[in-house]
């Protein structure tokens, strides 16, 4: 697991206690429409994706996240979706550090590169059709992958409003 200089400061402060990550993730997708999935050291599939850095904007980590991983230069084009706060996004890494993941997943177009994987946390890259994609290691809704899906993933539940004042708001006058 590669970590960055800001993550590794606050894991010597808080040990392995769980850590809420901004990150962002890449669907990267080939003429085919297949999406691309990184296989990790720890055997299990996932998007390309990887933590914020302080001070980096979201669409600027994922261009940076996508290349130290797969090689591939690319342009993010629009938000798939935000996902986070459920226990699908919480994850132990092997060494004990816990970790729960705010995610912004971006769709993203390859302008350049060279598919290859950059990093020790990568062991294979492949792309699969969506009917073909392995389970993922955070569970974004397998709707998100399909080649038809053009709106923004944000998980939302009505009980979140409260009581009836929030839903009979009116502007003042």
């Amino acid at each position: 697991m590669s970590i960055s200089a800001y993550l590794s400061g606050l894991r010597d402060r808080v040990g392995h206690h769980l850590l809420m990550v901004p990150s962002v993730a890449a669907v990267i997708r080939n003429p085919e429409g297949e999406v691309l999935l990184q296989r990790t050291a720890s055997g299990a599939w996932s998007l390309p994706a990887g933590a914020i850095d302080p001070g980096e904007a979201p669409a600027q980590a994922v261009v940076r996240e996508v290349r130290e991983e797969t090689g591939l230069h690319v342009r993010p084009r629009r938000i798939v979706g935000v996902f986070g706060g459920n226990p699908g996004f919480r994850y132990t890494y092997s060494n004990g550090d816990e970790v729960e993941y705010f995610c912004v997943m971006f769709d993203c177009e390859v302008l350049g590169g060279t598919l290859l994987a950059q990093d020790d946390e990568t062991i294979e890259l492949r792309f699969f059709p969506f009917q073909e994609m392995p389970p993922l290691g955070l569970s974004y809704p397998r709707a998100v992958f399909s080649p038809s899906y053009q709106e923004s993933y944000f998980q939302w539940n009505d009980y979140w409003l409260g009581g009836n004042e929030a839903r009979s708001f009116q502007p003042a006058p």
